[in-house]
C-alpha cells in the first residue's frame, strides 16, 4: 500500500509540473533551436497517455513482487506481446523524425540508412533469439559467464551494459528535451525532469510488467499514426508510390539524383562500419537482449523476433513513404519554411519534416497527436535502458560478484530500486549537462561500443568452445578502449566538439576497426591460455551446447 500511495504522489507531482509549466514558459530562449509555440493539443494527448501509463504502472506494482517479476514480467509475455514491445523499444522518436528527414533530403540514400537499422534483426531470429532464452535468466551477463568465471565476466559485462546505457540516455535525454521543446513549446529543462520522474515511476514501481506494457501501447500508437499518416500521404497521389517518386524527382533540387546511390555514405570504409555497428550492435544492445527472458520460452523468444522484425519493417516502409511524401508536401510550401523562403531552412529544424507533413495533412489536431506519440517514445526507451541498467548493477554487480549468489529477493529488489532511482537522477543531471552539446556522436559510439564489447562475447560464448575467461576480458577491453578512443579522435569529437583543425581518425564510425580487434583480441588471448581453468571453461562448452538446443534445465515463466 505504502508503495503505491508513493506511486500516486509520483504521478500527482509529475502531472503538477507538466501542468504547471504550460503558461509559465511562453517566453525566453531556450537553447539553440527556436521554440515553438505552445501546441494546447499535444500537451493534452501527452498527459492523456501518461495517465493511461501511470494507470498501468498502478497495477502492476501490486503484481511485481519477486525479482523475477521485477527484471522478466514473471516470463509470462506471449511471443506476439514481446514483439510489440520490443518493436516499441526499438522504434524511438529519432527513427520518426531522423529517418524521415533523411529520405526528404536524400532520397534513395536515406532509404538504404534506414535498412541499415532493420538487418540486425535476421541476425538475431537466427543465430541468438533461442539461445539466448534458454541460456539467460535476467541479463546478457548470464550467458556470458554460463561457463566462464562468473566475478570476472559478470563485472565485466555489467560495465559494458552499463556504458551502453548510459551514453543511449544521454542521447535520449538531450533528444527528449529538445523535441519538446520544439513540438510542445515547453522549456527544455522541465521536458528532462518530467521524462526522469517518468522513467523512474516506471520501472521503479511497475518493473518489467509495466515497462512492457508502456512499450506496447506506444508501439500501437506510433504504427497507427504512422499508417494514418500515410494514407493521407498516398491519397494525395493517388495511392501511387511512382506517383510520389515522380513528384519527389520534380520537387527536390537534385532532381533525379535523389533516386541514386552514393550522396550520403560516399566513402565505403565508413559506409561499412556503419553498417556492422548498426547490425551487430543492435544484436548486442543490453535492453533489447533483456526483452528475450520475458518470454516463456524458445519458441515464444522467434515468435518474438519474427513478429517485431514484421512491425519494424513494415513502420520503416511507412517512414520512407512520409520520407518521399513531405519531398513535395512540405518541400514546395513556403508556410514551412523560415521566411517563407522555398527551399531555405525548415522551421523548428532539418528533422521536422514529417511533423509538418502531419500538419498539412491532419491539422493542428493530428500534429499533437503525433507530438505525443513522439515523446511517448522516448518514455518508452529510456524505461526500458533504465531497468537494463539497474540489473546489471543490482542482479550482476550486487547480488552475483559482491554477494556472491547469496543475497535475498527482497535485497535484490531494494538494490534494484535504489538502482532504478540513481540511473533516473544520473540520467536527468547528464540530459541537463548535455543541452548545448552536440551529442550525434554518442548514438555511432552506444553502437560502436555494444558491437565491439558486448556482442563478441556474446556470441562466441554461445558458438565457439575455445572461449575463455582471459580472451573474452582481454577482447571485451580491447573493444571498449578502442571503440571509445577512435570516436573521440573522430570528426564527431575531435573536431565539432573539441576544436581541432582536423580529425586524427578518419571515419566517424569505430565498429570497423574496434569489432575486429575485439574479435582477433579474443581468439588470439583466448588459443594461447593453456591454464586448468581454460581446459576446464572448454570441456564446459558440452553441457552449455545441450542447454542452448534443448532449453533442457532453462529458468521456467513464473507467470502465464
Amino acid at each position: 500500500m505504502t508503495a503505491r500511495r508513493i506511486l500516486l504522489a509520483a504521478s500527482a507531482a509529475t502531472l503538477f509540473a507538466a501542468l504547471a509549466a504550460v503558461p509559465a514558459l511562453a517566453a525566453g530562449d531556450v537553447g539553440q533551436l527556436e521554440k515553438q509555440p505552445i501546441n494546447l493539443s499535444a500537451i493534452g494527448m501527452f498527459i492523456a497517455f501518461v495517465l493511461m501509463t501511470l494507470g498501468i504502472t498502478y497495477w502492476a506494482a501490486s503484481r511485481t513482487r519477486s525479482t523475477s517479476d521485477f527484471y522478466t514480467a514473471g516470463g509470462g509475455i506471449t511471443g506476439f506481446q514481446n514483439g510489440l514491445a520490443i518493436a516499441g523499444d526499438y522504434m524511438s522518436a529519432a527513427t520518426l523524425l531522423g529517418l524521415s528527414s533523411l529520405v526528404f533530403a536524400k532520397g534513395y540514400d536515406g532509404f538504404v540508412y534506414t535498412i541499415s537499422f532493420f538487418v540486425g534483426w535476421p541476425i538475431i531470429l537466427f543465430l541468438l533469439a533461442e539461445r539466448l532464452r534458454n541460456l539467460g535468466h535476467f541479463t546478457f551477463a548470464d550467458i556470458a559467464s554460463y561457463r566462464l568465471d562468473q566475478g570476472k565476466i559478470r563485472t565485466f559485462a555489467a560495465i559494458g551494459s552499463l556504458t551502453v546505457v548510459c551514453f543511449y540516455l544521454i542521447v535520449q535525454m538531450v533528444g527528449a528535451g529538445q523535441l519538446i521543446k520544439l513540438l510542445f513549446g515547453l522549456d527544455y529543462n522541465v521536458a528532462v525532469i518530467v521524462v526522469g520522474v517518468l522513467m523512474v515511476v516506471y520501472v521503479t514501481f511497475g518493473g518489467m510488467i509495466a515497462t512492457t506494457w508502456v512499450q506496447i501501447i506506444k508501439a500501437v500508437l506510433l504504427l497507427g499514426g504512422g499508417m494514418v499518416l500515410a494514407f493521407l500521404a498516398l491519397s494525395r497521389f493517388g495511392f501511387s508510390l511512382e506517383a510520389i517518386a515522380k513528384s519527389a524527382i520534380a520537387s527536390h533540387k537534385d532532381g533525379v539524383k535523389i533516386m541514386g546511390p552514393g550522396t550520403l555514405l560516399a566513402d565505403p570504409v565508413s559506409a561499412v562500419s556503419l553498417s556492422l555497428g548498426l547490425l551487430f550492435g543492435t544484436a548486442a544492445l543490453p535492453h533489447i537482449m533483456m526483452r528475450f527472458f520475458t518470454v516463456p520460452n524458445a519458441r515464444e523468444a522467434r515468435k518474438s523476433v519474427f513478429y517485431a522484425s514484421g512491425f519494424i519493417g513494415f513502420f520503416f516502409l511507412l517512414v520512407c513513404i512520409l520520407g518521399m511524401a513531405a519531398i513535395t508536401i512540405v518541400g514546395t510550401d513556403p508556410q514551412f519554411f523560415e521566411g517563407g523562403k522555398v527551399g531555405g531552412k525548415l522551421i523548428g529544424g532539418g528533422n521536422m519534416p514529417v511533423m509538418h507533413l502531419a500538419k498539412a495533412l491532419g491539422g493542428d489536431l493530428f500534429l499533437g497527436f503525433l507530438s505525443a506519440v513522439a515523446f511517448a517514445t522516448i518514455l518508452a526507451v529510456v524505461s526500458g535502458l533504465a531497468l537494463a541498467g539497474a540489473s546489471a548493477i543490482a542482479h550482476d554487480l550486487y547480488a552475483r560478484v559482491i554477494r556472491k549468489g547469496e543475497a535475498t529477493e527482497r535485497e535484490e529488489m531494494r538494490v534494484s530500486k535504489i538502482a532504478s532511482l540513481v540511473l533516473g537522477v544520473l540520467a536527468v543531471v547528464l540530459g541537463i549537462a548535455f543541452e548545448k552539446q552536440n551529442v550525434a556522436f554518442l548514438v555511432g559510439l552506444t553502437f560502436g561500443v555494444a558491437a565491439s564489447v558486448n556482442f563478441p562475447v556474446l556470441i562466441l560464448s554461445m558458438y565457439w568452445k575455445g572461449l575463455t575467461t582471459r580472451g573474452a576480458l582481454a577482447g571485451g577491453i580491447a573493444g571498449l578502449i578502442s571503440a571509445v578512443t577512435l570516436v573521440v579522435l573522430s570528426n564527431a569529437v575531435w573536431v565539432v566538439v573539441l576544436n581541432n583543425p582536423a580529425p586524427i581518425f578518419p571515419y566517424e564510425q569505430p565498429a570497423l576497426f574496434s569489432m575486429t580487434l575485439a574479435f582477433i583480441v579474443t581468439i588470439v588471448v583466448s588459443k594461447l591460455d593453456s591454464s586448468a581453468s581454460a581446459r576446464a571453461e572448454r570441456e564446459a562448452f558440452e553441457d552449455q551446447f545441450v542447454r542452448s538446443q534443448t532449453g533442457i534445465g532453462a529458468a521456467a515463466a513464473a507467470k502465464h
